[in-house]
């Protein structure tokens, strides 16, 4: 291990173990403190800072947990190894961060994601297993064998420029408190060399047909079996796809708690659905006739009636055992990935292997975007991106791709011999 670069040191808890800042302030660890290159009041007044900035973001987990990787990375380089305080950073300093995060020390490159802190004898410890960093290895190569690797670590260009956002935002926020005067990041002219504009828009990653058709066959072949399993199972597969819900919208947080009263009949008898996405921001959406029945059948089974009542707070997908409902976003990302893994078997079966093969690298997610992309072919794109909560036509607009067919097809007979 190199002397100029120490042991990682996990910085930011989760938002259940950080008390309000504004009310305790911050105090740095004791192995912060010993890996520190900065004073301790600079260390104090930065983590400080930073603890605040984040706190703000309490009401959006995943807005919090996004800013938090970014944040924890940046403060990590300057403090342990350029010893470099916030009030200090210039342009320089974010274009040398910047290549270091795209060939981080494999040190501080982990094989799998971890909790950065451990609870132990009443007391919050830190991980020592945890790493700033981790590369992955796709659920297809997990399956068979292959361990992550460190020398493989790639930092995607989604994730170069969430470093420029969220570092732009946060030294705005400085600039604000009056603990800097200009944004480093903002003085950067030439993004491009680190960042890649892309010609056209990116393929949306979906099911097919085929491979949908599968995933309900397999939990249907499967209920038999084990009736409360998989009918919640086939529920959940039918919200991420039918209402085009994230996951996170089907488990409960702090800041949204989903029950069966937010399905709502209005005055012309349409049924919609209240939900609390990204940013914090509540949509309603729409409900279609094959939702709605696959809201009788889960109901039905519950032994409920077969539609809501108003007022009613019965979460939306309960617990197989205990009350209330998941909380878990990875309880449900296994649920689903349970029947992606039937639906593979089922595939290999009838001798669809490239079907198979490309379900097995599907994930949760996928779910949402096969729903918007059959929907957008036709109904109106507006309707489309406010059931999605997209923020823009242009994001709707990615789902479309008839264009990009035809301009597969124009160039299918394109000559490169002349004869």
């Amino acid at each position: 291990m190199s002397p100029a670069v120490p042991h990682p040191v996990p910085i930011f808890d989760n938002l259940s173990h950080i008390e309000n800042p504004f009310r305790h302030p911050a105090r740095p660890s004791e192995a912060m403190r010993k890996a520190a290159r900065v004073s301790a009041s600079t260390l104090q007044s930065d983590l400080q800072l930073c603890s605040e900035f984040l706190y703000s973001y309490r009401g959006s987990p995943d807005t919090f947990g996004s800013y938090r990787r970014e944040i924890e990375r940046f403060t990590q380089w300057c403090w342990f190894i350029q010893g470099l305080g916030l009030a200090e950073v210039r342009r320089q300093h974010i274009e040398a961060f910047v290549e270091f995060c795209q060939s981080p020390p494999k040190h501080w490159i982990g094989g799998k994601s971890v909790a950065r802190f451990l609870d132990s004898g009443g007391e919050r410890v830190a991980n020592r297993e945890w790493r700033p960093f981790v590369v992955k290895v796709s659920k297809r190569d997990h399956k068979l064998g292959q361990a992550a690797d460190a020398g493989r670590y790639t930092l995607s260009q989604s994730a170069l420029q969430a470093i420029f956002s969220v570092l732009s935002t946060f030294f705005n926020y400085l600039i604000q408190e009056e603990h800097v005067e200009l944004n480093p990041v903002a003085q950067i002219r030439q993004k491009g060399k680190f960042l890649r504009k892309r010609q056209g828009a990116q393929s949306i990653r979906r099911l097919s047909e085929a491979q949908w058709h599968e995933v309900l066959n397999a939990i249907d072949q499967a209920v038999p079996e084990n009736p409360e399993r998989y009918e919640r199972a086939m529920f959940i597969v039918s919200c991420l796809f039918g209402m085009y819900l994230r996951i996170s919208e089907l488990a409960e947080s702090d800041r949204w708690q989903p029950n069966m009263g937010d399905f709502r009949q209005d005055a012309h008898g349409n049924w919609w659905f209240t939900t609390v996405g990204k940013g914090n921001k509540e949509r309603d959406v729409s409900v279609s006739d094959e939702m709605l029945i696959a809201l009788r059948r889960f109901r039905t089974f519950l032994g409920m009636t077969p539609l809501p009542l108003p007022g009613e707070n019965a979460p939306l997908v309960p617990k197989v055992r205990g009350k209330g409902g998941i909380t878990s976003t990875r309880q449900i990302r296994f649920i689903v990935q349970e029947c992606f893994d039937m639906a593979v078997d089922r595939l290999r079966a009838q001798g669809e292997p490239e079907e198979a093969d490309a379900l097995q690298a599907a994930t949760v997610h996928w779910l949402r975007h096969t729903g918007i992309s059959e929907d957008v072919k036709f109904r109106p794109r507006e309707h489309v991106r406010d059931d999605a909560g997209h923020g823009s036509s242009a994001i709707t607009d990615r789902y479309i791709d008839v264009e990009r067919q035809a301009r597969h097809a124009s160039a299918r007979k394109k000559k490169i011999s002349p004869a």
